[in-house]
């Protein structure tokens, strides 16, 4: 992990999220962090930036191209791991500027089943 995923890991354990996964490639992407408290399952982009900058920082730097890119992934390491079938799924970006972690929800809905008995992700 790079500092900035470091910062973050650290930052979701001491909300109470354990790390099931960090810096997985799969499904033609990468899983910065992969976490889970409770019933939620959370799949974490992580930015870092020296400083807030005008356009936006590292939130902004998660466009649709990346979230696209980590929906297929996290679909991957769903179909990866059928144990987490049930779990309530959660895209997050996740901006470290210096120590501060700052964190966005990106919107994960169950569609309900498609026919693969896995749950759907919509992203926004």
């Amino acid at each position: 992990m790079n500092r900035g995923e470091r910062v973050a890991a650290a930052a979701y354990r001491l909300r109470g999220y354990r790390i099931l996964d960090a810096n997985v490639r799969i499904g033609g992407g990468e899983l910065d962090l992969v976490l889970r408290r409770g019933r939620r399952l959370v799949f974490v982009e992580v930015k870092e930036r020296a400083a807030h900058d005008a356009f936006g920082g590292g939130i902004a730097a998660v466009g649709a191209v990346k979230r696209r890119r980590v929906e297929r992934a996290a679909r991957a390491w769903l179909a990866a791991h059928p144990e987490t079938r049930d779990l309530d799924v959660v895209l997050e970006a996740a901006a470290v500027t210096g120590h501060r972690v700052t964190r966005r929800l990106w919107v994960a809905e169950d569609d309900g089943d498609d026919g693969d008995g896995q749950a759907a992700l919509i992203l926004e």
